[in-house]
């Protein structure tokens, strides 16, 4: 095709789409309208019989992994602020989780209370439980912070009122200040390094925690969920005869709250 041919073939294409613009009607959103409609267990009387059968197949897999009994809560536990049973153990369970990397526990575990989404009830415990608990994809991070940084963070943690802590114990006066900690039952010293277990939301800054950025080192290995840390945890100690148990032990103080 000639130059003057491929000219006028772009001009008249270029007129088409002047000429369609130009026609175009201009519109303007007048309003919107929506509602909301609620998922709930309104539906479930009368399910769509084509999709229940569709699914029917996968669900029965699914429960029955979900309901598979992999342990026994001895006690009701819940999560709250300054400290509660619950989150004690799972915060035990990362620090206890951070052996496959150093050879030992971390030096801290840190759990954030709303990364906790359930309680757990006394008697058996399934694998759906530990969804419920623990339903983010959350993974182990074992970070070495320096003890100045580390300070930093209990101090982000005063300030919320408290989280989820294993292997410190920190007093919070009454205007959510930092005013003791210790780690290993030992002053915090902060020209020293301590490793921190805890998940890789946290080890992002995330959720208040913005001194965990500064860590010198962080190992986040691949599939180890906190939730499937949890599961595995629970197993052994069924393995080991043991039901799952945790309680207060004053790991957070916290002066304005009346401590029981």
């Amino acid at each position: 095709m000639k130059n003057w041919q491929k000219n006028m073939l772009s001009g008249v294409a270029l007129g088409a789409l002047m000429w369609l613009s130009a026609c175009r009607p201009a519109y303007e959103v007048v309003r919107v309208e929506g509602t909301m409609i609620p998922v709930d267990t309104t539906w479930d009387a009368s399910p769509d019989a084509a999709a229940v059968a569709l699914l029917a197949p996968y669900t029965l897999r699914v429960d029955s992994i979900m309901n598979d009994v992999i342990g026994e809560a001895a006690v009701s536990m819940d999560r709250e602020r300054p400290e509660s049973p619950l989150t004690n153990l799972v915060a035990d369970v990362l620090r206890e989780s951070a052996t496959s990397i150093l050879g030992r526990p971390a030096d801290m575990g840190l759990v954030n209370v709303g990364g906790i989404r359930n309680s757990l009830t006394q008697g058996p415990v399934t694998v759906a439980n530990a969804f419920e608990l623990l339903p983010f994809e959350n993974s182990l991070c074992v970070l070495t912070v320096k003890g100045s940084v580390l300070k930093r963070l209990l101090e982000q943690i005063a300030a919320r009122g408290g989280e989820g802590v294993s292997g410190i114990r920190m007093v919070i006066d009454e205007a959510n200040k930092l005013k003791e900690v210790s780690v290993a039952g030992k002053p915090l010293d902060e020209e020293a390094h301590y490793t921190v277990a805890t998940v890789d939301y946290l080890a992002e800054g995330n959720d208040g925690m913005s001194a965990l950025i500064q860590a010198d080192k962080r190992v986040c290995p691949e599939g180890l969920t906190l939730r499937s840390l949890f599961i595995e945890y629970v197993k052994r100690q069924t393995a080991a005869g043991k039901k799952i148990a945790a309680q207060v032990e004053g790991r957070v103080i916290h002066l304005g709250e009346v401590q029981e």
